[in-house]
């Protein structure tokens, strides 16, 4: 009789039970997995921050049903913060696009769209993916991270021109050992043009 009552009354509640979590985990398993790897570059961790994901969303704060996905794509990005604890880069290091090779444009990774974020610095990682691909304000950024608005620009920027340029390195043309004539690949536009 009391469960009876405990399943009714979380019917009628306009929060998020365990069961609408898991249930967001479970719909969107490759999306939340695809977000851990992404900030994690690692798939071990990322295994790590889905799981951890999921059981701080299960049993953290109470939370609309309507934002359960939204909380859950954050509690990932918060274990990930703890996990991988991202710091800004020190000093102010120039972008060296010199400092691009074939290791760097092909990442260890299956999917050869995500090797450019992959192979970034793990803070401009978090900041590309956070602040570009999940758009989160600068502002939000900065707190998760625990680092200035302005360190959260200057890292997209820096993340920017690396996938601008590693876009760019995979697209240029190949000179020939052989024939020492130019192999000239289809052009395509670079990440920064699709960007604007």
């Amino acid at each position: 009789m009391l469960k009876a009552k405990q399943i009714a009354s979380e019917k009628l509640t306009p929060y998020a039970t365990k069961s609408d979590f898991c249930k967001v985990f479970d719909q969107d398993m490759n999306s939340l997995y695809l977000l851990s790897f992404l900030l994690t570059a690692d798939p071990h961790k990322a295994e790590q921050c889905f799981v951890a994901g999921l059981e701080d969303s299960a049993e953290g704060n109470r939370v609309f049903k309507e934002w359960a996905r939204s909380w859950a794509r954050r509690s990932i990005i918060q274990n990930a913060v703890r996990m991988i604890n991202p710091r800004p880069i020190e000093g102010n290091r120039g972008f060296n696009s010199a400092s691009i090779n074939r290791n760097t444009a092909t990442a260890p990774t299956e999917r050869v769209e995500i090797a450019p974020v992959l192979a970034l610095q793990s803070f401009d990682r978090f900041v590309f993916v956070m602040s570009v691909l999940e758009r989160y304000s600068d502002q939000d950024c900065s707190v998760l991270l625990g680092c200035t608005r302005r360190e959260v620009m200057a890292a997209r920027t820096r993340a920017l021109q690396h996938i601008g340029a590693l876009a760019e390195f995979q697209t240029e043309p190949q000179v020939s050992i052989d024939s020492e004539e130019s192999i000239v690949r289809d052009r395509h536009s670079s990440v920064l043009e699709a960007a604007a």
